[in-house]
């Protein structure tokens, strides 16, 4: 580490600065991704087959000439962290305080509740089946085998799994950790990046910029499920209940939804945010325990050690796959662009939660038990779509033509025991999946724009209402709007994964920096 970093770590930002920050909004950072997110929804509302051009070619440069970078950043991030809990920084002790603030299991649910809300549920369904009626490339053969199965879970594991995990605060959350909490730094993504430049980046446009794209990152990334979230409700509902399926029904969802992930994020990290996670987790332990006894138990069991097996033999070729990128773009560089939009803004809540936690705790349970955790439940919800198929060929698949994710998902519950029950407990987890995102990016977006932990409630609520304001005028022109902002979350990651970048070697320096300040 050079001098100048050394003596830029030891150092908090000028008083004036953050004095600034921690009294009010950063009304650059609030106009500059305020005003894209709604320039974004009007130019689609004029026009949204040109809109669709637009990201449609944005996004095809951005796979192209980053996906390969994108895809040696997730896996650097992996490895280094794990490298980390090993040696003698993983004891090391995070956020300036001796013991943890919140109970383990509140804080293992709201964290579950982060990547998996993003689209668990109906991902969870409709992602094996995709890879089963579809080998991808490294994988090929015939499909409608159970080696096909299989391999489709391993594939899905690779996506939702180790890399897509760590990227989302494992090295990024040990240096916020130090640098808010040790240092006094406001919590904004910036913040990743004084390490390297300084004051530099703490004043003026250029920090201004980096905070702008990664909350626009994060804004895209969260309205999107937000609108999907309106549109396969709603067509849950005509189907279960016969309620139709129009712009009205999606509406009345949404002003729901936000209520519920805008109370919850106005009351706080220690209260709403914290129920909800755990409300959460519970209904899906619940579903997961029927399932697994009522459904195709055998089937669950045999391919989730068995895709497992081939997600660990064959990591790094799917990690490093570049074979066909027509097939990459659209999976594997379409995740991780949207899982590194998330980034900063996920890694700065995960140090919130996570204060008196040590190195090894958080990086385990990010990189590896929440991961170990999800390709579960994946394996549960799509494992049994997937056995459903073996014994019925086109019962799952035939609803699911089209991509139509929600479809998929019902098709499955159906073939259940007590389906019809268990089809509208889904439709309740998966709102409750998606709201425990929108309060954690609610407040996540409002600590940017304070440089708080603890931002004021009335920013909490703009935010949370704005972000549903623009997922209702998206729905409004059709699913092709909300696909459009689907496609424009990759383009946002571009900029955020070189916010990212750094935390490579700055985050091991600070561990080992605080590791001999803790004398370990």
């Amino acid at each position: 580490m050079s001098n100048a970093t050394q003596a830029s770590l030891a150092t908090s930002a000028p008083d004036n600065s953050q004095g600034k920050w921690l009294d009010g909004v950063d009304m650059p950072v609030f106009l500059i991704s305020g005003g894209v997110i709604i320039l974004f929804a009007v130019l689609a509302l004029y026009d949204i087959e040109m809109m669709s051009g637009w990201v449609n070619s944005a996004f095809a440069t951005s796979t192209k000439y980053f996906g390969a970078y994108w895809q040696v950043l997730l896996l650097l991030t992996f490895v280094i962290g794990i490298f980390l809990t090993i040696g003698r920084t993983g004891a090391v002790v995070l956020g300036g305080l001796k013991a943890p603030e919140m109970p383990t299991f509140q804080w293992i649910s709201i964290i579950m509740c982060t990547l998996l809300a993003g689209g668990g549920v109906f991902w969870a369904a409709a992602e094996p089946m995709a890879h089963f009626t579809s080998p991808p490339p490294l994988f090929g053969g015939e499909t409608g085998t159970a080696e096909a199965a299989y391999n489709a879970l391993a594939q899905s594991f690779m996506h939702w799994g180790f890399l897509a995990w760590a990227i989302l605060g494992s090295l990024t959350g040990i240096v916020f950790m130090y640098l808010h909490y040790e240092k006094g730094l406001p919590l904004k993504p910036r913040t990743l990046l004084y390490p390297v430049f300084g004051d530099r980046v703490m004043k003026g446009p250029f920090g201004a910029i980096v905070d702008s794209c990664c909350v626009l990152a994060v804004v895209a990334g969260t309205v999107g499920p937000i609108g999907f979230l309106g549109l396969q409700v709603s067509f849950g509902l005509e189907k279960l209940f016969g309620i139709p399926n129009t712009y009205t029904t999606q509406i009345m969802i949404l002003l729901g939804l936000i209520a519920i992930y805008t109370l919850s994020a106005v009351s706080g990290v220690t209260r709403g945010i914290q129920i909800l996670s755990r409300a959460n987790v519970i209904l899906a332990v619940i579903l997961m325990a029927f399932i697994l006894i009522f459904g195709p138990t055998a089937f669950i069991i045999d391919s989730y050690l068995h895709s497992f097996g081939i997600y660990l033999d064959k990591f790094i070729p799917m990690a490093t796959f570049r074979a066909s990128p027509g097939w990459l773009d659209w999976w594997t560089v379409f995740f991780w662009g949207w899982f590194l939009g998330y980034g900063p803004l996920m890694a700065m809540f995960v140090a919130r939660i996570s204060r008196g936690r040590t190195i090894r705790q958080m990086i385990l349970m990010i990189s590896i038990v929440a991961p170990i955790i999800t390709c579960f439940w994946f394996t549960i919800v799509g494992g049994s779509g997937l056995a459903f198929e073996l014994a019925n060929p086109g019962v799952i698949s035939e609803p699911f033509t089209g991509f139509n994710l929600p479809a998929a998902l019902l098709a499955i519950t159906e073939q259940l025991p007590m389906g019809f029950m268990i089809s509208v407990l889904f439709l309740i987890l998966t709102t409750i999946f998606v709201a425990t995102t929108g309060d954690s990016m609610t407040y996540a977006v409002s600590m940017v724009m304070t440089g708080t932990d603890h931002p004021k409630s009335a920013v909490r609520v703009f935010w949370g209402i704005m972000m549903g304001i623009v997922a209702a005028l998206l729905i409004s022109i059709g699913s092709g709007g909300i696909s459009a902002l689907q496609s424009f979350i990759v383009v946002t990651a571009v900029p955020v994964s070189f916010v990212l970048l750094p935390s490579l070697w700055t985050a091991p320096q600070i561990a080992i920096k605080m590791a001999d300040e803790q004398g370990l």
